[in-house]
């Protein structure tokens, strides 16, 4: 009995003891040369104690912790105790602006599985807003994303088991003041009060001190979403684009408040812009100036000759888009010159190479265009306005362009599994399974609907087809090819007067009128949705007789059996409920009238399955609002047309390759 006692007493003693240390931890790092943090991914201390988590290398992440577990509550159903940080911080971009950094309380290291790009290396696309994460964090991004809900390119927000922030700001000391984006250091304060459940969030360049209202105030528990043992660190990770993010100094307290950092005991950030000319440079100039005269002389033939194989063409309306032009140069080396082993595909306006950036080793797709033609130019110039601003996950995002005498040049992001016709038609090699099916078609539904409602201007794509369906590593679809993109503002009339696009996607008002509207791009989208689930072009040839895919499956439909239509290659692995409704919707989505389709957002919530019923469909093919069908009527018609633009021709063989 003796024994059970005394046992018990030291267990009671070593909880006591736990709870004391846990409670009074604290820690302020000046530098963190000689911290021993934890640290993963390309996140690294540099040698005067700067802690530097992302560098110019893409689609890369870092993360950085307090060695040791923190306790955060006494038990597992405790009550989180109160806790204070401060932490200065700075970003620094090569160019444009990328992703920034996150504080975060995690329940693990390192974070597992995360992703690099907008997930800031916290979680990933299947995990982002799941309440099994019991992650908190506090956001400061320099980039827009629309699908997590940001405001804007520079704001702070305050993050529960996911990247939609509960509460956010634009980032600034006074209204509309920017702090991160300048490259300057900047301190975060971030103060939870466990007994009044309040999270406030503050910051202000190092110079200003901590100012007296919070930029961001939330109350909410943190103890269902905190686990009792936890970690505290840093996340950051960098895109296509890159950005140096570090932290110079950091403080923390448990149930008190962190310690002030001595601002002059931090380590100092590398030099803003070009070094500044030494004195012994300043006296061998001249020198240097002279040998380099007569080296100009010596190999002038030889760099006129260097210079006129990469010259570039620059004119007025170019300098609106200068940030997203590559130097020929360097596009020529990334192709290996342009080679045919780096060849993608093939189209009517060009061929796509395969290429990789010498500095950041990106991979990108490079389309080399002809512009012997008006038309060739306008179409390059379209792409440029319409894809280059525009931040969609289901868009192939242009990184920018290239001109030179002769040949227009687009940089894409390289899809690793090319285009989505290829694995459709025919024998594909591979088969992609309902699931992988539905994924896409979801996708592309949602980049559409981001270009006709939720960007600052219409965008009317003009030709949505499979073949300009990219797939990326992981076979989501994106769609791209903007050639024939054209713009408008919201709740303006469209002023295309002409036809555009590819022959079996045209709606049949569009071949009469040549006016592309956002119905149009629902008609194509409807041959798409056909497309995807029979695994069969929209007009094939059968024995002398050529067959409108749409048509076909409206006959399955009348005959009671849509799933006639589907693709046999799917074989049983599929959900009949979600083919029928694909099948359906793009039977409704390619009615003959315009006002009988529906809109993109409706499209998307009918794929979502937001409890909304597809409208009924007669079987003698007119809709309950009495409009009708009429495939064969809008083909005949576009066949006997006038006017029909050249695109046709050029654009009904597009790309197969990744891009």
């Amino acid at each position: 009995m003796v024994v059970v006692l005394m046992c018990f007493k030291l267990v009671i003693l070593f909880v006591l003891v736990s709870l004391a240390v846990a409670e009074d931890l604290s820690f302020t790092y000046h530098g963190f040369r000689s911290a021993n943090l934890s640290l993963d991914g390309i996140a690294e201390v540099t040698s005067n104690g700067l802690l530097k988590l992302t560098n110019e290398t893409a689609f890369k992440m870092g993360h950085a912790f307090y060695p040791n577990p923190v306790t955060f509550k006494n038990s597992s159903g405790g009550t989180v105790f109160s806790f204070s940080v401060t932490f200065v911080f700075a970003m620094r971009y090569p160019d444009l602006r990328d992703h920034g950094i996150a504080f975060i309380i995690a329940p693990t290291r390192g974070l597992p599985g995360a992703s690099s790009s907008q997930y800031l290396g916290l979680f990933n696309r299947t995990n982002d807003g799941s309440p099994t994460n019991h992650v908190f964090a506090v956001e400061l991004d320099t980039f827009k994303n629309t699908e997590f809900k940001d405001i804007n390119d520079n704001h702070v927000g305050i993050d529960i088991n996911g990247m939609v922030s509960e509460v956010s700001a634009p980032a600034g000391y006074y209204v509309g003041e920017r702090v991160i984006t300048n490259g300057q250091p900047v301190q975060v304060w971030v103060d939870y009060d466990g007994s009044k459940k309040q999270i406030n969030v503050s910051m202000s360049p190092v110079s200003n001190g901590k100012p007296y209202i919070p930029l961001l105030s939330l109350t909410r528990d943190l103890s269902p979403i905190l686990n009792e043992i936890m970690y505290i660190g840093f996340s950051a990770s960098t895109s296509k684009l890159t950005a140096c993010a570090y932290v110079l100094g950091w403080s923390f307290k448990l149930n008190g408040q962190a310690e002030e950092i001595v601002l002059s005991k931090l380590p100092k950030l590398p030099p803003l812009g070009p070094k500044k000319r030494s004195k012994h440079l300043t006296i061998a100039l001249p020198v240097i100036t002279g040998s380099s005269v007569l080296l100009a002389l010596l190999y002038g033939v030889h760099f006129a000759i260097r210079r006129k194989k990469f010259a570039e063409l620059l004119e007025d309306w170019e300098l609106e888009y200068g940030p997203q032009r590559f130097k020929y140069k360097v596009l020529y080396i990334a192709t290996k010159g342009f080679r045919e082993k780096e060849l993608l595909g093939k189209g009517g306006f060009g061929k796509v190479y395969k290429g990789i950036l010498p500095n950041s080793k990106a991979e990108i797709a490079v389309k080399r265009e002809s512009h012997e033609s008006r038309q060739g130019m306008k179409e390059f110039v379209a792409e440029i306005v319409s894809n280059g601003r525009l931040r969609h996950r289901n868009l192939v995002p242009l990184l920018g362009y290239c001109r030179r005498e002769g040949e227009l040049l687009l940089v894409y992001e390289y899809m690793p599994n090319g285009s989505l016709d290829k694995y459709l038609y025919g024998q594909p090699t591979v088969t992609l399974n309902w699931s992988q099916r539905f994924r896409v078609i979801k996708g592309v539904a949602s980049g559409l609907l981001y270009l006709h409602e939720e960007w600052d201007q219409v965008v009317i794509h003009r030709d949505v087809k499979a073949s300009n369906v990219l797939l990326d590593g992981e076979w989501n679809g994106k769609l791209g090819d903007f050639g024939l993109a054209r713009l408008h503002d919201h709740g303006a009339d469209p002023q295309t007067t002409h036809i555009a696009g590819t022959f079996g996607y045209l709606a049949p008002e569009h071949t009469r009128s040549g006016r592309a509207t956002t119905s149009t791009d629902v008609f194509s989208f409807g041959v798409f949705l056909l497309e995807v689930a029979c695994g069969r072009k929209p007009i094939e040839t059968h024995d002398s007789e050529v067959v409108i895919l749409a048509d076909w499956v409206f006959c399955c439909w009348k005959r009671s059996n849509i799933l006639e239509a589907k693709d046999p290659n799917l074989g049983t692995e599929f959900v009949a409920e979600e083919v029928e409704l694909v099948l359906k919707l793009g039977l409704l989505c390619s009615q003959s009238e315009p006002a009988a389709r529906p809109s993109m957002r409706q499209v998307v919530q009918y794929l979502e399955g937001d409890h909304i019923l597809l409208p009924e469909l007669s079987p003698l093919g007119v809709s309950a609002s009495g409009l009708s069908f009429a495939h064969k009527e809008s083909f005949e018609e576009f066949a006997t047309g006038t006017g029909l633009s050249h695109s046709y021709a050029s654009e009904s063989s597009r790309l197969s390759g990744g891009r």
